[in-house]
């Protein structure tokens, strides 16, 4: 028999920041992080109304760069990097060669030979492994991981925020384009006008040793503006509202862009890995596709409940579901049968022993 020890959790720069201001805290992605502050209906109210400030500083960043670091950018992502130039970034996945999703992430443009893989903490490791053993040319890769703290700034009053600690205009950051800048006094922070709550915002990438300044003077610049600091919950529940698909829930390695209705950052003038595949499932038809359903009840459907139809015949399986405080009803996401995807449906969730009725919707939930 062979022991294994678990690996430790980790911290981030500032996770003693959270323990000291009372946050819930809990295990995400191998990280001790804020679930939340105080509830999660205030705090993600708080982002749609107002502006709260994320800890993401699990998040992993992976760097390419070299003479061949945009032909390996090509290679390992989906999307068509060569549509970028300094001071832009684009979502994107990164596949297996049967075009399962390994992760989804951010490619920032650095430079004409330099990029930014911004990749989910929990897929660090595996990104990792992937993009090392897929580089090919002259490309240097670096793991800077625990060199970067993140913070998100996020909500209608994130740009008023920022700019009370900027000297230039942070307004002319449009969606999807950054800057490195100096933030109350901090130097080489890149401010990304990115963020995965739909109520826009900036991301923030100082380094570790600055996050905790950077969080505290965000805190008090924040005050006028009811800036409050907010936890993963209201981040999952945020991102839910909009359709956005979470990497472990919504998106694995056992399903693909096309069905998971991420098709639009999938470019097939290009070669990448998992093109093939893809091709191949495209001209074939989808059988299934990512769906939102609403519960007409007070149910909730979670991850894993098996989807029916009227007979009770299992037809699908809900991948996440939460009540959506800023629709005041119980929302969810599901894979279900192709000819579900479009128009209203009835449908089922198996909670234990009982059919809660459901209906399909169109994505977003939230409409901005």
């Amino acid at each position: 028999m062979t022991n294994t020890v678990p690996n430790p959790i980790k911290n981030t720069p500032i996770t003693h920041v959270h323990v000291d201001s009372g946050a819930k805290m809990g295990n995400f992605a191998g990280f001790n992080m804020p679930i939340s502050y105080s509830s999660v209906n205030e705090e993600h109210l708080n982002v749609r109304q107002h502006v709260s400030l994320f800890d993401v500083s699990h998040m992993g960043e992976i760097f390419l760069k070299g003479p061949d670091a945009l032909a390996n950018a090509q290679m390992l992502t989906s999307n068509d990097v060569s549509k970028l130039s300094p001071g832009k970034a684009q979502y994107s996945t990164m596949l297996n060669e049967h075009g399962g999703i390994i992760d989804d992430l951010l490619v920032y443009m650095l430079a004409d030979d330099e990029f930014m893989f911004v990749v989910n903490g929990a897929n660090l490791e595996t990104d990792w492994q992937w993009i090392l053993d897929h580089r090919t040319g002259d490309c240097q890769l670096h793991n800077r991981t625990e060199n970067i703290g993140l913070i998100a700034v996020q909500g209608p009053k994130a740009i008023e925020l920022v700019q009370h600690l900027v000297k230039s205009d942070v307004s002319d950051i449009k969606y999807y384009t950054f800057r490195k800048d100096n933030v109350a006094g901090i130097e080489d922070v890149i401010i990304s006008a990115t963020g995965y709550t739909g109520s826009g915002g900036f991301e923030l990438y100082c380094k570790s040793a600055d996050t905790e300044s950077l969080w505290n003077n965000l805190i008090l610049a924040g005050e006028e503006f009811n800036a409050f600091p907010a936890g993963l919950a209201a981040r999952n529940t945020l991102r839910l509202e909009m359709g956005f698909c979470l990497h472990g829930n919504d998106i694995t390695q056992e399903t693909n862009p096309l069905e998971a209705g991420l098709g639009w950052i999938v470019k097939f003038n290009k070669d990448f890995i998992g093109k093939d595949a893809l091709q191949k499932i495209k001209e074939k038809g989808l059988d299934r596709k990512l769906c939102g359903f609403e519960m007409m009840d007070r149910a909730i459907g979670r991850q894993g409940y098996p989807v029916c139809d009227a007979d009770h015949n299992e037809i699908g399986v809900v991948t996440s579901g939460s009540f959506a405080p800023s629709l005041n009803k119980n929302i969810g996401l599901a894979y279900l049968p192709i000819e579900l995807s479009k128009g209203e449906h009835e449908i089922f969730i198996k909670i234990r022993n009982k059919f809660a009725p459901a209906k399909t919707t169109s994505l977003p939930f939230y409409k901005v």
